[in-house]
């Protein structure tokens, strides 16, 4: 029989930037939702992420149940906010990570992952002694502390990292975080600092390096400027130290209309967040269509992989 992985199952959980000390071990759930059982909703080839993650044979993706982040516009919210997900060991985890794998898939693309930290350390330690060796991507909401991310060193190859707010009201009203931008700033530039630049391979496939997100929102291009204005400075600092991606495909989905943002962005405001970007030089990433505000581009969480 395979020895049992035993995770240390944190007794006053401090993974994220909340602080909400729950007892996990005990089996109390924190403010993300996460309790002592690793859960997850979904584990297959996704083809929706930037085109050097994706590829052409998907990127191997994980969805974890679960979030740091109350997002009134969550398209994920079936998993982030009301708990859909299967209970999986360690051992499950590796396997679905050596599945992906066999596959094709690019990279291990973990969706949301911070509040499974140990855990899914402990099943990369695992995979990669069964001959895991693609690159490992932590696609995250940017809310993660500099702590975090000094812990997954080693482990996480590529951050996929949202920039989402740096209005303290916006991101308290939209997300129920008010600290949001003063925890994801320096948490980013660790991220960066960690990663180093962009590093592709011959099929121009990302195998370490950060892409900074930001999702235009409607009624909200002020701060997408404040937003860019920052990823500015970053890149004069230091030019090309990651790929920034702009999207338009903010569709309102959960409790988006009770916060006053129940419609899609109009074709003039992304047009004025795009055109603020390439002004200040962020040319050098990726830009969306505005015809990927499309909900078909939501998976289906159907327990598919887990």
């Amino acid at each position: 029989m395979p020895k049992t992985i035993s995770v240390a199952v944190p007794e006053a959980c401090t993974l994220c930037p909340r602080q909400c000390k729950a007892d996990r071990a005990a089996g109390q759930t924190g403010f993300c939702g996460a309790g002592r059982t690793l859960k997850a909703a979904r584990a297959a080839l996704h083809f929706w992420e930037e085109p050097c993650i994706s590829g052409t044979r998907g990127s191997g993706t994980v969805f974890f149940s679960g979030c740091t982040l109350k997002c009134c516009f969550c398209q994920n919210y079936p998993i982030s906010a009301e708990g859909l997900g299967k209970e999986i060991t360690v051992e499950r985890l590796a396997e679905i990570f050596l599945d992906l794998q066999a596959q094709g898939a690019h990279n291990i693309n973990l969706v949301t992952p911070g509040q499974w930290r140990p855990w899914i350390i402990a099943a990369l330690d695992l995979a990669r002694a069964q001959g895991l060796h693609l690159p490992i991507v932590c696609n995250t909401g940017g809310y993660e502390t500099v702590e975090s991310v000094h812990a997954w060193r080693g482990f996480i190859d590529i951050w996929l990292a949202d920039l989402k707010y740096v209005s303290p009201a916006l991101s308290a009203e939209l997300s129920a975080a008010p600290d949001y931008f003063a925890q994801a700033r320096p948490a980013i530039e660790a991220m960066m600092a960690q990663a180093g630049h962009p590093v592709f391979d011959s099929e121009g496939i990302l195998q370490r390096g950060v892409i900074l997100r930001h999702l235009a929102l409607p009624g909200h291009v002020d701060d997408s400027f404040a937003v860019l204005d920052q990823m500015a400075a970053w890149n004069k600092a230091d030019p090309g130290c990651f790929l920034p991606s702009v999207m338009s495909q903010y569709t309102p989905f959960y409790q988006a209309a009770d916060h006053g943002i129940g419609r899609r962005i109009t074709t003039y405001e992304y047009r004025r967040v795009v055109n603020y970007a390439m002004d200040l030089g962020l040319s050098s990433g990726y830009m969306q269509q505005k015809s990927s505000a499309k909900e078909e581009y939501t998976p289906s969480f159907d327990l598919t992989g887990v």
